[in-house]
């Protein structure tokens, strides 16, 4: 457990208070080009919520319909629970040569970094979940910030009728029909930029007749 420092004697660390403060009444009806989107992944040992544990964090920021290269983060986790099984698909070994951070300083960091931004991944259940439970083990909240799914978007995109469809589509099947490289799939931060590169091709996919709003967006189902 991360021991955070406290002030105003309540029981959130000074970073957790300042992340909060961000969602003070924000209006959702407001032009994506003035939104900061962040992409994000994580790379985990597996897929259970309560056991597995998050390996590595990559993230991307997006503004004005284009991607900030220069607006990333990487982060890799120290690991006590390991599963070597999934090394084939990551490639991230528990003793590698990889820099390696503790859980508590991979969410402050990522915290810190994502802020107000809305956030952006593929099947983001799973990712929004997987964070929860490395900050509910850190003693802090759920993430507060508005997530859209790709795979949502793709299945409401105007090329693609899927309204009724149950499938769920990968990031590969997104990459085979958008046109997306996948040179630097299951790694966190390829796949960060990758869902990246899927939000804005789809973007213009739902309504060419007038500017989106982000409410609309995150009124798909």
């Amino acid at each position: 457990m991360q021991f955070w420092p406290k002030k105003n004697n309540t029981n959130f660390p000074d970073f957790w208070q300042e992340y909060l403060s961000l969602f003070n009444g924000k209006d959702q009806n407001v032009p994506l080009k003035d939104l900061r989107f962040v992409a994000f992944d994580t790379e985990t040992t597996g897929f259970d919520y309560t056991d597995d544990r998050v390996l590595s964090i990559g993230a991307i920021g997006i503004k004005n319909n284009s991607i900030n290269v220069s607006d990333q983060l990487e982060v890799y986790l120290k690991q006590d629970i390991f599963n070597e099984a999934t090394v084939e698909i990551h490639g991230i070994r528990k003793n590698g040569t990889l820099d390696k951070i503790s859980e508590g300083d991979a969410i402050l960091q990522f915290i810190r970094y994502i802020g107000n931004a809305v956030l952006i991944a593929h099947h983001a259940n799973f990712d929004r979940i997987i964070i929860n439970k490395a900050l509910q083990r850190q003693g802090l909240g759920d993430l507060k910030n508005k997530i859209i799914d790709t795979g949502v978007l793709f299945k409401n995109s105007k090329h693609q009728i899927y309204h009724n469809d149950r499938r769920h589509y990968s990031l590969d099947e997104l990459c085979s029909e958008l046109k997306i490289s996948k040179s630097d799939r299951h790694t966190a931060s390829g796949d960060a930029f990758i869902t990246a590169m899927a939000f804005l091709k789809i973007i213009p996919r739902l309504k060419k007749d007038k500017q989106i709003k982000i409410n609309e967006l995150l009124a798909l189902r």
